[in-house]
Parts: C-alpha cells; structure tokens; sequence
C-alpha cells in the first residue's frame, strides 16, 4: 500500500481564509495534488490577517495562511478575465474535486456554478462550503465563523450570568466546519470509485457548528428549556471551573481548569487541598449537595490555587488521577509535552523566511501518515509547474495569458 493514500488524487481549490482551505490542506496532507486558485489582484483574507511570520506584516508572512495552505500548489489568477477563466476551465476538466467557499452567487458569475463544471467533468466531485448553505433566506449573508457562532447557537453559550454573552473564541464554524466537509469529499470518492458519479456537496457551516448542540436541541424540544450561559458551572459537576494560579513574575496572571466527576474525585481532591476535615464534610460528600454549594466550593478551591503556580496543580492532580490542566496560553502550547510527543508542530523551511512552522495533520494514520514537506505557496509561485506540466499549455499560449493578465 502507498505511503500517500491520496496521491492519485486531483484537487482544484478556490477557497480562502480558514474553513474552506482546511479541507483542501488535509487533502494535501495525504498525498493529494491540490492546486489553489487566488489573485495577486485582490488579496486574501487570510493573507492579511495574520499572525504574521516575525511581526512583518505583509500578504506573504501571514501564519495563518501559511498554516492553512501547506503542502499545495499555488497559482494566480484573475477570475474577472475571460482567459483566466479559460485556464479554470483546464483545471477543473483535470481535477477530480472541485472546492470553493465563498458567498453563494460568486462563483456562478464566473461561470463556475456546479452546471457549469459538470458539463466539464461529468464526474467531478463539486463542494460548496459556506456560511448558510447554498439556499434559504441567509444563503446570500456573507460573513466569518464568528457569524456562524451566532447563528449556530453559540454565541449564547459562553459568558457570566447578568452580564453579555462573550461566545466561544474566535469563527468558531470556521474550524468546525472542514471537520464535516473532508469526510462528505471521503464519501463521494467512494460513491464515485463504485458508481463512476460525480456530486455537488452544499456545505452549511452553521448547521455543522449546531451539530455539537444536538443534547441541547433534543432537550429544548422535550421541555422547553433554552440552554443559557453559566460561567464554569455544569449541571453535573462540581468543582468544575478556571481557577487563578501564583506566577512567579507576579505580573501576570494564570488559570488552571478542574473538574471534579464524582464522589470519589472528590474525596481525593479535598484531601489533597484540605485534608481530612474537608473530605470529610457532609455537606459536600454528594453531587448533588456540591451542586448546591458550587459557589462556596468555588471559594476554596481559589484560595488553594491561588497560592500555587499552574504547573505544580497540573502534576499534582494529574498524578493523583484529577482532571486538571492549566489554560494554556500561546507559549504553553509550543512546549506542550503531549503536542511534542505526538509531532504536532513542524517546522518547514521557507523561500523568505528560513524555517516557518505549520501545525500537523489533525489525526494519525498507522499504515499511511501523513506527510507535510512544503510550505503554502508564495503568490503564483507554481505557475510554471502547474501550466507546463499539468495542463500541458504550450509556450505561445502561455506568454500570450501573461501579456493579458490573467496570470494575476
């Protein structure tokens, strides 16, 4: 078996920013040839958007670009010329998937809507992933992940009680989203390698995003209730919460997350942090009776932490069978042992910068892992490969794109 399961396969990639450019990453990370179409003309998002490689803004030091787009191929081209749509046209008869993500209605005006490329490709596999989906009466709403949060049900999750709601951080969907997209493309290479069809996949990213409140809906429709944002609370759980940590520079301050399961946790833990009279206390020896008494519990934990550093809770716990683990800022996460052990950040060297680093595959494949070897592209940076040996253009032909400009 190839170490590269995917590398028969041919991606054509029109997307940008985060949700749709995972999809074709992952491709990427198992072999796939995927060549992503963008414009020297109008830069991406993602491009701009940062963090950006040693603090240089700038569309070609862009992390988040690079992090997304690793291991493709990368071609310019502007999509409002007709001879660049013509070149478009070339790779989506070589491709075998076809994947884009932007608001529904673009990609129809460059004649690119899925009618259009099946008649192209009769087999092709066309994935549309976008805020929405493709239809109904917020299909045309452009917008990122945070709007996704909103319209998911997220945004109404996170926060303190009394106060706004803070939401969960960042496009939330923007990161959901691929996670149902790559195995619908998985799953339509299958119908196609037994059926020889091609298919169009209109991906919601919202309706992905709500997916993960399905507990939430079936209860809401059962009784009525509207999940509404608690803090650190569980309805199950307690202690269950962030609590703050000594730092040794005193200038800043740390949080480590615990949480307490059952009875037995709990009697471990309030022998550590209070000894035997605190395990001890009826008042706190049920779930029930900690639920009841979550505030004051909340009280006693601060006060033990509050005196330790994260680092120190973390082990303690960790090593006494107690989930704790601090909340890990962006320094924590480079040294994280579990993240190092498992190769989660690699670094890659780059034509600009020397070495960069992506993250890895989200996931590991015993007989066929994958393999990130190249950085994502620098603008048109493949345009020879990708015209000369994947579609074959001859020379004239190619000075003749370059003179009209559409290879920008």
């Amino acid at each position: 078996m190839s170490e590269r399961i995917l590398e028969d396969l041919k991606v054509v990639d029109l997307t940008w920013v985060v949700a749709g450019p995972r999809v074709g990453r992952a491709l990427a990370d198992y072999g796939a040839t995927v060549v992503h179409v963008e414009s020297s003309r109008r830069i991406e998002t993602a491009r701009v958007a940062g963090p950006f490689q040693d603090g240089v803004f700038g569309p070609e030091h862009s992390l988040m670009y690079g992090n997304g787009n690793a291991g493709k191929l990368g071609v310019t081209l502007d999509l409002a010329r007709e001879e660049a749509r013509g070149v478009m046209y070339d790779l989506l008869r070589w491709g075998d998937v076809f994947i884009e993500s932007f608001t529904p209605g673009v990609v129809r005006r460059w004649g690119l809507a899925y009618e259009d490329v099946r008649a192209l490709n009769p087999s092709i596999i066309m994935v549309s992933t976008c805020l929405m989906g493709q239809y109904g009466p917020f299909a045309e709403y452009a917008g990122y992940g945070t709007a996704g949060a909103g319209m998911s049900g997220f945004q109404n999750l996170a926060g303190w009680p009394g106060r706004p709601p803070i939401g969960p951080f960042g496009p939330y969907t923007d990161y959901v989203g691929p996670r149902f997209a790559l195995p619908l493309v998985l799953a339509a290479l299958d119908h196609r390698r037994r059926t020889g069809e091609g298919c169009y996949i209109d991906h919601s990213q919202s309706e992905s995003g709500q997916f993960f409140l399905a507990p939430e809906f079936a209860d809401y429709f059962v009784t009525g209730r509207s999940l509404e944002y608690s803090g650190n609370q569980d309805a199950e759980m307690a202690p269950h919460g962030a609590y703050p940590c000594r730092t040794d520079d005193g200038a800043s301050t740390t949080w480590v997350a615990i949480a307490i399961r059952d009875d037995d946790e709990w009697t471990r833990f309030a022998r550590l942090i209070g000894g035997a009279e605190l395990a001890g206390e009826p008042r706190y020896a049920l779930a029930p009776q900690r639920l009841e008494h979550a505030a004051e519990l909340d009280e006693i934990v601060a006060r033990w932490t509050e005196s330790r550093t994260a680092g120190a809770i973390e082990t303690t716990l960790q090593d006494g069978g107690i989930p704790a683990h601090r909340a890990s800022n962006a320094a924590d996460l480079a040294d994280d042992p579990q993240l190092a052990h498992r190769g989660h950040f690699i670094e890659l060297e780059h034509p600009l910068h020397g070495t960069t680093h992506v993250e890895n595959s989200r996931f590991t494949l015993s007989r066929t892992p994958a393999q990130v070897e190249r950085v994502a592209p620098t603008l048109g940076r493949d345009q020879d490969l990708v015209l000369r040996d994947i579609l074959h253009y001859p020379e004239p032909h190619i000075e003749d794109l370059l003179l009209s400009g559409a290879l920008e």
